[in-house]
C-alpha cells in the first residue's frame, strides 16, 4: 500500500469519527432542547398553579376564620331578643349575660386560632408589649410597673400582635444631698489659732563677739 492510500485511509477513518461525534452531540443537543422546553413548560404552569393555590389558601382561612366567629354573632341574637322580651332589671340582667357569653365564645375562637391574651397589671413595663398612655406616682408599687390597662396585649404564635396601652408607675428620683455648710462655732476654733500664732514674738537671735585668743 502507498503512502498515498494509506494517509486516505487514515483521513477517511478520522472523518469517521468526527461523523459519530456529530451525530451523538445532535442527539444530545436534542435531548437538552427537550428537557428545556419541559422545564419551560413546568414553570409556566408554575406561575399559573401558585397564585391559584394562594388564593385558595385565603380563601380557606377566611372561611376557617368566619365560622368561629359566627357563633358569636348568634349569641349577639339570643341576647338581645332576650333583653327585648324581659322587663325591668331582668332585660339589664339579661343583657350582661349576653355580653359576657360573646366575650367569652369570641376569647375562644382567638385562641383557638393561636391568639393569647398576655397580663400587663403588676408586670414591669415592656416596650415590646407596652405602650405607655401616662404615668403615675404611687409609692406602695415598684418603680416602672403597669398600674393600669387601657387596652390588653394580645400574642400569635408568641409574637406580638398589638400592644398593650397602660399606665406606668414613674416613683420620683431621690434628691442628691446638699453639701454641709460650716456653721461660725465651726470655723472660730482655727480663726483663733491663726491669731495666736500670729501674735507669738519671732525668735530672736543674739549675736556674740568672738573670744579673744
Amino acid at each position: 500500500m502507498s503512502a498515498k492510500e494509506k494517509k486516505d485511509k487514515k483521513s477517511e477513518k478520522h472523518i469517521a469519527q468526527l461523523q459519530e461525534q456529530i451525530e451523538q452531540l445532535t442527539v444530545e443537543k436534542q435531548d437538552l432542547f427537550e428537557k428545556l422546553q419541559r422545564l419551560s413548560a413546568d414553570y409556566a404552569n408554575y406561575q399559573k398553579r401558585v397564585p391559584r393555590q394562594v388564593a385558595d389558601t385565603v380563601a380557606y382561612e377566611k372561611k376557617k376564620i368566619i365560622r368561629a366567629l359566627l357563633p358569636s354573632l348568634d349569641n349577639f341574637e339570643h341576647a338581645l331578643a332576650g333583653a327585648s322580651a324581659a322587663e325591668g332589671p331582668e332585660a339589664l340582667e339579661n343583657v350582661i349575660k349576653g355580653i359576657q357569653l360573646v366575650f367569652d365564645h369570641l376569647l375562644a375562637a382567638l385562641q383557638a386560632l393561636g391568639v393569647q391574651k398576655a397580663a400587663s397589671l403588676g408586670q414591669p413595663f415592656d416596650p415590646m408589649r407596652h405602650e405607655a398612655m401616662m404615668q403615675r406616682s404611687e409609692p406602695d408599687q415598684d418603680n416602672g410597673v403597669v398600674l393600669e390597662e387601657y387596652q390588653p396585649c394580645y400574642l400569635l404564635g408568641g409574637e406580638v400582635l398589638r400592644p398593650a396601652k397602660v399606665i406606668v408607675n414613674k416613683l420620683p428620683e431621690p434628691e442628691a444631698p446638699r453639701p454641709q455648710e460650716a456653721r461660725p462655732e465651726d470655723t472660730e476654733p482655727a480663726a483663733k489659732a491663726n491669731c495666736d500664732l500670729e501674735s507669738q514674738p519671732e525668735d530672736e537671735t543674739v549675736e556674740t563677739e568672738p573670744e579673744d585668743q
